[in-house]
């Protein structure tokens, strides 16, 4: 068929029949990058994937979640203390 170029209409319709009203197509692409984030995706991978040329962009995307973060931080000390005895 033919190419949409106004998402708007279209994803007005999307959120009323879902019952949210403040979610964004932008909104979708953001949880879309942390999530890939969280799931151990590399960030040159989820900017193809979002269709990014600059992995800068991506990283705008992609907010870790705190659990993850947390998580590097802790095995990183960890490896640490390994190798400083």
């Amino acid at each position: 068929g033919k190419r949409l170029s106004d998402l708007q209409p279209f994803w007005q319709r999307v959120r009323a029949r879902a019952g949210v009203k403040d979610v964004r197509i932008h909104d979708l692409r953001h949880t879309f990058a942390s999530t890939a984030v969280a799931s151990g995706q590399g960030l040159p991978m989820i900017g193809k994937l979002l269709g990014h040329t600059q992995v800068q962009t991506t990283a705008r995307y992609a907010h870790l979640a705190a659990e993850p973060v947390r998580m590097a931080a802790d095995a990183v000390a960890e490896g640490l203390r390994r190798s400083l005895g």
